[in-house]
């Protein structure tokens, strides 16, 4: 792609972010959500392959029919309360309605079977950009609108947990793997979006910084299935060695980074009374965790049948940027120990 091209591009989708973020009115938000899906959407489909071409009218089908939702309720919540302004939702009706058409946005169950497909037919660094930057302006309008309607909250996240974590079981491809860990993480968030927005917050940030170096170690490995990643010993030995603590802190194992948002979010349903919620929770944890150790063993105890792949290639210097990955990686599997700071932040 022409880089004026792609920087215009991304320019457009860190606008409509922006856009959002800074709103306080429902027809701005919409319009920034609107220009975000716009930019992403040539980025998408920029392989002119049939399946990331299907992918992108998948997405943009899904994403059309969220914002006409969000429009429409935000219209009714004029037309009963006479208020535009996104903190002055106060009927139920159209706070319900946002509160689906965001969960479609991003995806959360049993609003999501669009997303593993969408993020199959896209190459890794398209899909990165769908599983992270992409959630961010939805969920600024859900800490925002804080429905009042707890069960609704409770029901999606419980659903979005087992559903991420059941659907990923029987996964070959990473990147439906990937799909299904980022529908079970946003369940834990909106699990407890509405008792602590602050550890929802925390939450999605470490599922960023984790995200972010899952995909790219598949990028730097080029593994797209399975049976891939089985010859990436000899490509990366070191970074071989430290992709299955990745995963298990994808999977929030202590004393891994991935185990702090986990931890505290148990902690804080329990504190509301909802201890069947989070022991649910924290089952539907156990199935994420079967389909990390699934890739785990891939990668390091399991061997490519091919000779030419078991044998070590030259060790040339990378031609991939891998500071990001260097320091997301660090960061992935070293933050735990910061917990009390980070709590005492959230208190602030």
């Amino acid at each position: 792609m022409n880089p004026y091209i792609l920087t215009t591009l991304l320019f457009g989708l860190g606008l409509g972010t922006a856009i959002t973020f800074a709103s306080s009115h429902w027809l701005l938000a919409w319009m920034g959500l609107e220009m975000n899906t716009l930019a992403i959407i040539p980025l998408m489909a920029q392989h002119h392959h049939p399946r990331a071409v299907e992918a992108t009218t998948k997405y943009f089908l899904t994403q059309a029919t969220a914002a006409a939702m969000l429009l429409f309720a935000s219209a009714t919540n004029a037309w009963l309360t006479g208020q535009w302004d996104i903190q002055q939702m106060t009927h139920p009706l159209p706070i319900t309605l946002i509160t689906l058409a965001l969960a479609l946005k991003i995806g959360l169950a049993p609003v999501h079977s669009w997303l593993p497909e969408v993020l199959q037919g896209l190459d890794l660094t398209t899909g990165l950009i769908l599983s992270t930057w992409q959630k961010l302006a939805p969920f600024a309008l859900l800490l925002q609108i804080q429905p009042a309607n707890s069960i609704i909250l409770v029901a999606l996240g419980l659903t979005s947990t087992l559903i991420g974590g059941w659907g990923g079981l029987n996964q070959t491809q990473l990147r439906k793997v990937l799909a299904y860990s980022s529908i079970a993480h946003l369940g834990w968030m909106i699990l407890v979006l509405q008792f602590s927005p602050s550890l929802t917050l925390l939450a999605l940030l470490t599922y960023f910084v984790m995200t972010l170096s899952t995909f790219l170690v598949f990028k730097l490995s080029k593994s797209t299935n399975i049976n891939m990643l089985a010859t990436s010993w000899a490509k990366a030995p070191a970074i071989t060695a430290l992709t299955p603590l990745i995963l298990l802190s994808l999977g929030g194992l202590p004393p891994l980074t991935g185990f702090m948002p986990k931890w505290l979010i148990l902690q804080e349903l329990t504190k509301q009374d909802l201890a069947p919620t989070a022991t649910i929770a924290a089952m539907s944890a156990l199935l994420s965790l079967y389909f990390y150790l699934r890739l785990s063993y891939a990668m390091t105890l399991t061997m490519s049948p091919n000779s030419l792949a078991g044998t070590a290639p030259w060790r040339l210097q990378p031609s991939q940027f891998v500071l990001p990955l260097a320091v997301g990686t660090a960061t992935t599997l070293l933050l735990l120990p910061l917990t009390p700071a980070a709590v005492a932040l959230l208190s602030l």
